[in-house]
């Protein structure tokens, strides 16, 4: 793959990466529109929150490929219409959940399939920072964004349940959104202090989700919480032959019973497990790519479809609905 243009409503800022990438040889825009007139195969849609919907539907019109940076859209109606201008393009449309292709998620869907773990009936979905609020760019911005932790790091942990669990069916949701920190002064910043004036999102958020089949997930997510047990993208899972909790740094562990007593299990994954070979550079974001390109080439599927990516969007939409309501919200309302 070659990236051959770059656009952003701050010329310079394409410039740069035209430099950095492609050594200053590709073409730079700021209007995507005449992006979009380029002989290109694919878009990389990585803009805020609130243009993923209108700028893939242009890229998938205008006869591109598209894969657009999580969370899908802010709405589910948003996401519908990327859904619809995707049948109607003949293009391929994915979603940046690039946590999916680690080596401890592509381990454990392995054992979902499987049927390892039995009928996965809970789960819990975590994404908890102590004190890790982005402050560049539109973090805070609601409008620009639709949130704070819950739509940033939130959806991925969700979506590595609901992948895990194979399981995209919600009836309806339970959730609250605090704002509890944003005027903090004393702050411990992992990026500096915020502007509280500029922080309008929430600083963390907690739902409880029940599918149509009576299965339940527990979501936890934040920028900033009082805890001290820091954990994001990760997922528990609990089944009726067993449970699997991916953990911090990338290790799996899954457990059972055998020969009955239970058991804990981890895969050795990590490069370097083996004293004979010290592994390979190759990263989450780079299979993430390969399967990408060759999704576009024929070779094998999508390994995020959007319309699980749009699944994803609609309970957090209904988690933000719920919160601003105080009531369970109902996905069939």
């Amino acid at each position: 793959m070659e990236i051959s243009a770059f656009c952003d409503m701050y010329p310079a800022a394409a410039e740069k990466l035209n430099q950095d990438i492609s050594g200053g040889r590709g073409k730079v825009f700021s209007d995507y529109n005449e992006l979009l007139k380029e002989d290109l195969d694919a878009v990389c849609v990585l803009t805020p929150n609130n243009t993923h919907s209108e700028i893939s539907i242009a890229a998938l019109k205008a006869g591109k490929h598209v894969i657009c940076e999580k969370p899908m859209a802010i709405t589910y109606n948003e996401a519908r219409a990327m859904l619809d201008a995707r049948d109607e393009s003949g293009k391929i449309l994915s979603i940046g959940y690039q946590e999916r292709f680690r080596l401890d998620s592509l381990y454990l869907k392995e054992e979902c399939k499987n049927g390892t773990l039995g009928e996965i009936y809970f789960a819990k979905a975590t994404a908890l920072r102590r004190r890790a609020v982005p402050t560049w760019g539109v973090f805070l911005d609601r409008e620009k964004q639709g949130g704070g932790p819950l739509i940033d790091i939130g959806t991925h942990s969700l979506d590595l349940a609901l992948f895990m669990m194979d399981n995209y069916e919600p009836s309806h949701v339970l959730g609250t959104a605090y704002q509890k920190l944003n005027t903090a002064k004393n702050q411990g910043n992992a990026w500096g202090d915020w502007d509280h004036k500029k922080h309008k999102v929430e600083d963390s958020a907690f739902a409880l989700i029940v599918m149509k089949n009576g299965a339940s997930i527990i979501l936890e997510t934040s920028w900033a919480l009082n805890i001290t047990d820091e954990k994001e993208a990760v997922c528990t899972l609990c089944g009726t032959k067993g449970g699997a909790e991916m953990q911090r740094g990338g290790d799996l562990l899954l457990n059972g019973v055998k020969n009955n007593k239970p058991y804990n299990f981890s895969p050795l994954l990590k490069p370097g497990s083996y004293s004979f070979y010290t592994g390979g550079n190759d990263k989450s974001s780079d299979r993430e790519a390969r399967n990408f390109r060759d999704a576009i080439l024929g070779r094998e599927k999508p390994y995020v479809l959007p319309e699980k990516a749009a699944v994803v969007t609609q309970i957090l939409e209904g988690i933000y609905k719920s919160a601003a309501t105080g009531k369970a919200y109902h996905f069939n309302d």
